[in-house]
Parts: structure tokens; sequence; C-alpha cells
């Protein structure tokens, strides 16, 4: 299972806008991926309840992973999208 672990840079956190983009972003992806709390339980990261519901604030840190082929790619790129709070998806890492 591929994984990916970062800090949160939405000063806000995955609250509201920025749980929209990371929501599309995830969707986007086409693959089946997971985000938790550190520690937490994995939820689906399509699913904009389910992001909410984890209460992610900014700076905190989150897992994000998948076990689909080709995972690195999409989850290199959600990282990134979520490390530095970007407005949109990232076209290259």
């Amino acid at each position: 299972m591929a994984e990916r672990r970062v800090n949160v840079g939405w000063a806000e956190g995955l609250h509201a806008r920025p749980a929209s983009i990371f929501v599309r972003a995830a969707t986007a992806a086409g693959i089946p991926v997971t985000i938790a709390k550190a520690g937490g339980n994995p939820v689906n990261a399509a699913s904009m309840l389910a992001v909410l519901g984890l209460g992610a604030q900014g700076g905190e840190e989150i897992v994000l992973a998948s076990d689909a082929e080709d995972a690195d790619i999409a989850l290199d790129r959600l990282a990134k999208l979520v490390a530095e709070g970007l407005d949109e998806l990232p076209e290259t890492v």
C-alpha cells in the first residue's frame, strides 16, 4: 500500500472550500484513496462528508493511502495539494 504523510497547508484546515477542492482532486485521481488523521481511522477521500468529519486542522498531519496500481503519482499530487494549500490540483509534481 502506498502512503503519504503530510501536514495540512490550509490555515483553516480541511473545512468547506479546502475540503471541496481536496475531494474533487481525490475523485479526479481515478483510484480509491483514503485519508486519515495520523493514528486515526481512514475514510474515503472522495466523500465530502467523510473528509469534513475528520475535522483536520491547519498544520495537522494526515495520511493519504491507496493500494491501487500506480497510486504513487496520484498520492504525490494529492499530498502536494494538501501540503501547499493549493486552490487546485497541480498538473505536475
